[in-house]
């Protein structure tokens, strides 16, 4: 940590931009946790863009899935899915108008461990209307408990990229997102827990997806 440190301090001088050094107490004070590793950055938020339909054409092009989240109100599950994003190399995250869906925040930011620096948040407003115009470059795939295909014969059928949605882990997916899919896809499980964690949901999905593009 410290020769990292070092290195960040000397590339904040050869930029002009200043530094301090403080006391590891001090840093927890200002922050309001022991959760910092060490080093703080005051750092303007990133803007969330709004949904155009005409991107949504050039993402397509390049080929690339894109994840989509509805009603995911945890802050840290919204970070270790963005988390998750970096790792796999997902580039953009489209997030509903949904009331209880959780945008960037100190929390969600600091569980992300630098992954929503690397991931682009864009916010659909009328989301159900969003997605039927994202269906024209987009093939939408809704998760649900135990009523949808199994993952393998729909994430990996070729055509359009795929746009995957993940709802509120209480509720699952809105009637009317199930209702805008082209498809929809459950993980089997043992049983014995009724389902996982919207985060690790999101985590063996996305595997599933990053393969296709091996």
């Amino acid at each position: 940590m410290k020769d990292a440190a070092a290195e960040m301090c000397k590339a904040m001088a050869a930029a002009h931009k200043p530094y301090r050094m403080a006391p590891t107490e001090e840093l927890t004070k200002i922050l309001g946790s022991p959760l910092h590793g060490g080093i703080l950055a005051v750092t303007r938020p990133k803007p969330i863009r709004v949904f155009d339909p005409a991107d949504a054409h050039v993402w397509a092009k390049e080929g690339r899935p894109l994840l989509v989240l509805d009603g995911v109100g945890n802050p840290h599950n919204l970070g270790a899915i963005a988390r998750t994003m970096a790792f796999f190399g997902l580039e953009r995250l489209l997030i509903s108008d949904h009331p209880g869906q959780a945008s960037p925040s100190e929390a969600s930011l600091r569980v992300s461990e630098g992954g929503l620096e690397w991931v682009e948040v864009i916010r659909a407003q009328k989301f159900v209307a969003a997605l039927k115009r994202l269906r024209d470059s987009h093939r939408i795939v809704g998760t649900a408990l135990g009523s949808g295909k199994p993952v393998a014969e729909v994430l990996n059928r070729p055509g359009k990229p795929i746009a995957l949605i993940l709802g509120n882990e209480e509720d699952g997916l809105p009637t009317a997102t199930l209702a805008a899919c082209d498809d929809i896809v459950t993980l089997p499980g043992s049983g014995r827990v009724q389902s996982l964690n919207v985060a690790a949901t999101a985590a063996i999905l996305i595997h599933e997806l990053a393969k296709q593009r091996r």
